[in-house]
């Protein structure tokens, strides 16, 4: 069965740019249905993962066994992907070492041609949109279908995922059943929810025949025992790595953990956290490809490990904690920022404070220098991670990294200095000299107050939403003695 689905690379891309982040966000801010359609779907989120989580005390001393895990074995990252390596090679899976997008483009492609293959088959993977899997396989005549239903909407929308979760959050039923309507032959209109669901069901089954290649991400690989572990809901997954007789698993260098008791707190973790779910539908454990006398399975399996900026935030113990994510997408959903202008608006692949804090790694500082300013820090995000990641924390030094020269004695980031402000810097430069000379301190106020009529109405990005800043008429020391004198 042959579908009319457009896979991205056959149509312009909606991919926006991150360094229009601020004016997507004011489009996102100005769309009154996205805002509706966000807030309703995160508070609907939020309180599946609140029923989950009642005993605040469980929940903590979960968390700090799923941190636990995630530093241990982020502490010993190159020996566990060693032995990883060592036991995938001895179960038959053959194992490549990407540094960058462009390599992982590259082994795909190798494999693609090996195979003679001109279709692949893809469950969900984020690290898949991260190298942009699908329209640089299309650029060279292979192209590659989505099978996550949400996966698949926004494929024929021709847009990024807006979740990593749910990728297709910001669409309405009327919106998917137009793009069916338009890109499905023979389907007529409808915006009943069963019926798209199984009209998708059914365009995508004879795929999974058809298909010489299946893609796959990885939740977690376990060191000790070569095995990959997949958590999906729809069994797409599983046809995926299942069916046709090359199965391609990629993920990051970072979801190593040592053994498989590790993954059981992590899997519940991530469950709960990210779907308000106790358990997943399925959860597949891939320990190499098909063995001589079983029916089932790949007849060869292909792990690719990408770096892609990774060790950047591994080798810097200020940051390496951004590694500990098991991608849940629980700090999305409650952050008030990602409410209220959704996913796209972002321009990455991970969007949220995740993405603000994961993003300037990979893509570098540069062009992700205003997302780790998309937050008021109120700490919510933190408060819900299932492994403790301090992001504000996160948040506030990656400013800082924008805006300043690297320390003494440490490696730059990439892009490290790229929001540098000449003008900003001596400003402050002259703020801290008069905070440190109390007297002319005193007497740049005295002269300053005749003068606080004259302020410019226009200042800078504090006046978009909030009222100029004057010098105050009587100052603090002023109004203590006063209150003094009053008694």
């Amino acid at each position: 069965m042959s579908t009319s689905t457009t896979p991205a690379g056959e149509a312009p891309l909606q991919f926006v740019d991150p360094r229009r982040f601020k004016a997507n966000s004011q489009v996102a801010v100005d769309d009154p249905h996205l805002r509706r359609s966000f807030r309703s779907a995160m508070d609907f989120l939020q309180v599946k993962r609140a029923a989950h989580f009642g005993d605040a005390s469980a929940f903590d001393t979960l968390r700090q066994v799923g941190e636990a895990i995630r530093q241990y074995s982020l502490s010993r990252l190159p020996d566990l992907l060693e032995r990883l390596e060592q036991r995938l090679v001895e179960r038959g899976v053959q194992v490549h070492w990407a540094s960058t997008p462009d390599e992982a483009n590259a082994i795909f492609l190798a494999i693609a041609r090996r195979h003679a293959a001109t279709r692949m088959i893809k469950g969900k993977s984020m690290v898949s949109e991260e190298i942009e899997l699908n329209h640089r396989m299309a650029e060279q005549g292979v192209s590659c279908l989505e099978t996550d239903l949400g996966e698949y909407i926004v494929q024929l929308a021709g847009e990024r995922p807006s979740h990593i979760i749910m990728p297709a959050i910001h669409k309405t039923k009327e919106q998917i059943g137009q793009l069916f309507a338009e890109h499905i032959p023979g389907t007529p209109y409808t915006d009943d929810v069963d019926t798209l669901v199984a009209i998708g069901r059914r365009t995508l089954r004879d795929e999974y025949r058809d298909a010489k290649i299946g893609v796959s991400g990885v939740n977690f690989m376990v060191a000790d025992t070569g095995s990959l572990v997949l958590v999906e809901n729809e069994g797409n997954g599983r046809m995926c790595t299942g069916v046709p007789e090359v199965h391609i698993a990629i993920t990051g260098i970072e979801k190593v953990v040592e053994s498989l008791e590790h993954v059981l707190p992590l899997f519940s973790l991530l469950t709960r956290s990210a779907t308000g779910q106790a358990v997943t539908t399925y959860l597949n454990v891939i320990t190499g490809p098909r063995r001589p006398g079983e029916l089932d399975g790949p007849r060869e399996l292909h792990l690719v490990l990408l770096d892609n900026g990774r060790t950047q935030a591994w080798r810097d113990a200020d940051f390496r904690p951004t590694l500990q994510c098991i991608r849940c997408g629980a700090c999305m959903n409650h952050c008030p920022v990602y409410a209220r202008i959704g996913g796209l608006a972002y321009g990455t692949t991970y969007p949220g404070p995740i993405g603000a804090i994961i993003s300037p790694h990979l893509l570098g500082l540069e062009p992700t220098r205003d997302l780790p300013t998309a937050s008021s820090l109120c700490g919510a995000c933190s408060e819900v991670c299932p492994v403790g990641i301090p992001i504000p924390d996160l948040l506030i030094q990656l400013r800082r990294a924008s805006k300043h020269d690297v320390d003494p004695g440490r490696l730059p980031l990439a892009g490290q200095g790229s929001a540098k402000s000449g003008l900003e810097a001596l400003a402050w430069r002259g703020w801290a000299w008069l905070n440190e000379h109390p007297r002319l301190y005193r007497l740049a106020l005295a002269c300053a107050r005749p003068l606080r009529s004259l302020m410019p109405g226009w200042q800078g990005g504090w006046t978009v939403h909030r009222t100029p800043l004057r010098v105050a008429r009587r100052g603090l020391r002023e109004r203590l003695a006063e209150r003094e004198t009053a008694r």
